[in-house]
């Protein structure tokens, strides 16, 4: 897999971040290179990691679904792709944080975040792709969005999210047919 499709594959990851850091941004009333440090640094973190830990179970599962791990992929994309598309326009969805900047809150949000980076690291797995850089590339690549995000949020509010969710779902969809089309 190119580094362009890899970095494609983070920045759709990282419109989950993006949108809750711009949501939290616009929730709070001063933002601080603190609130931007700890959101930044745990976004990036937790999408650095979860795609490794995916790796390592869909390492496992190639073995036995090798034939079919490229139709295993393009339906884990898709299905995360519209699920971003789906919770993009449902708020109520992705529940509610006393304070999303501090401790547990915190962390829930970069699990939150980054759950979908999970299961894109069992698709990656699969596609035989090699997990440290690819690793790296979606944590840099959360880290600056998640960035983006606090000072867009800080400007212009929560709605900027929503579609940069939803764009980042057809990214993941079209990333979904692109490996198809490689087999």
């Amino acid at each position: 897999m190119h580094d362009i499709t890899i970095f494609g594959i983070a920045l759709a990851l990282a419109m989950d971040a993006f949108a809750v850091a711009a949501g939290v941004a616009a929730s709070i009333h001063s933002v601080t290179d603190r609130h931007i440090f700890r959101l930044c640094w745990h976004f990036g973190l937790f999408q650095f990691l979860m795609p490794i830990i995916g790796w390592s179970i869909g390492e496992g599962l190639l073995v036995l679904i090798k034939n079919i791990a490229p139709w295993v992929a393009f339906g884990l994309l898709c299905f995360l792709g519209l699920k971003m598309i789906w919770e993009s326009g449902h708020i109520e969805a992705k529940g509610k944080y006393y304070d999303p900047t501090r401790g547990w809150s915190l962390i829930g949000l970069s699990v939150a975040t980054s759950l979908d980076a999970l299961a894109v690291g069992v698709s990656l797995a699969l596609v035989q792709v090699s997990i440290l850089r690819a690793a790296i590339i979606i944590g840099l690549v959360a880290f600056c969005i998640t960035f983006v995000g606090v000072k867009v949020g800080n400007r212009i509010g929560f709605y900027a999210g929503q579609w940069a969710e939803r764009a980042g779902g057809v990214v993941l969809i079209v990333i979904a047919f692109n490996i198809l089309l490689q087999r």
